[in-house]
């Protein structure tokens, strides 16, 4: 019988995974990650639903490493003057990487979380799709995994609905049947993410706001507190709707109308592919450049340093940080970190 570990989080859809792989036979024990002050509610909440699934349970106390692998590379994309999602930075070092390598220690043969998504090998590849419900699919949000990764990993979610998911939880008497899902970065759980860049001693870079015609609008908060396509909060007496269309290294925040944030050329480096190691050749594909989009038809175009993503259609808002993801209808081809787009 296979031993798994599963990463509980606290939430619906990890104790859905480990109801559902007991179901299927596997000797299943649940884990939880405290990886920042704030989580304490989450591991008491994944405590419970071991107990009250009758699952051996442990709690990995890894505030330090978390603040080393995530945080801290978090910090720095904004000094970049990027946009980052640290939770790309959490899945590679930590939910895959640290979290899979301790269970394997521990003996078991593979980890389990409750992400939406399929795995499955073929022609001696592993290999990843997209979930059946597709509007809580999370393959975005795992193409930086490994081949030898994706051999010890199991993803029960893939062809279960959230509905299903909370029917399952709440036939198991399991109080989190009802939960909210969380919509935050999980170490900034009010969202105010410009406060958290100021508690950790990030200085705000100065500067100020250019017009579309490249007038001076005065001063800015600090580049940091903006990102492209953002509108609100800008505090910018204008005459028509402006957005942010770009942040200059001189520390200007560049204005424009919403004809002004649209981009067809990505380019996108720390690639990672799924099905094949690299790409030779310009590639057909379906792309998308954040985690809400839907995905738009593209051409994938080797380069020295990534790919580049030639978009039939132009783009709005592409974001240096944030990561680019392609596809291959419901197949996962890789991704990587956008650079700059025009």
């Amino acid at each position: 019988m296979k031993k798994i570990l599963a990463a509980l989080s606290g939430g619906v859809d990890s104790a859905a995974a480990v109801l559902s792989l007991r179901e299927e036979g596997y000797h299943v024990d649940g884990a939880t990650m405290v990886l920042h002050p704030h989580a304490q509610r989450e591991a008491a909440d994944a405590r419970r639903s071991a107990q009250a699934m009758g699952v051996g349970f442990y709690q990995f106390n890894w505030q330090s490493e978390f603040h080393r692998d995530v945080i801290e590379p978090f910090l720095l994309a904004y000094r970049q003057g990027l946009t980052p999602n640290p939770c790309i930075f959490c899945n590679r070092v930590v939910k895959f990487g640290r979290f899979l390598d301790t269970a394997l220690e521990l003996g078991y043969d593979a980890i389990a979380t409750g992400h939406y998504a399929r795995i499955t090998k073929e022609y001696g590849r592993w290999l990843i799709y997209t979930a059946r419900d597709t509007e809580k699919d999370q393959t975005y949000m795992l193409y930086q995994l490994t081949q030898e990764q994706l051999s010890r990993i199991v993803l029960p979610m893939g062809d279960m609905t959230k509905a299903d998911a909370r029917a399952a939880t709440a036939r198991a008497g399991l109080d989190i049947a009802a939960k909210r899902d969380s919509q935050d970065i999980c170490f900034i759980p009010d969202g105010d993410y410009l406060r958290y860049l100021i508690e950790q001693g990030l200085p705000l870079r100065p500067g100020h706001f250019v017009g579309p015609s490249g007038e001076d609008l005065g001063p800015h908060k600090g580049q940091e507190a903006y990102t492209i396509g953002q509108r609100r909060g800008l505090d910018v007496a204008y005459g028509s709707r402006v957005y942010v269309v770009d942040k200059a290294p001189d520390g200007a925040v560049r204005l424009g109308f919403d004809s002004a944030l649209y981009r067809r050329h990505v380019l996108v480096e720390q690639v990672n592919f799924i099905p094949f190691d690299r790409l030779d050749a310009p590639r057909r594909a379906q792309a998308k450049v954040r985690y809400s989009q839907h995905t738009a038809p593209c051409t994938l175009l080797p380069r020295e340093t990534g790919v580049e993503l030639f978009f039939d259609e132009p783009q709005r808002a592409v974001t240096p940080g944030q990561s680019a993801v392609f596809y291959d209808g419901p197949l996962l081809l890789g991704g990587g970190i956008i650079q700059s787009a025009w």
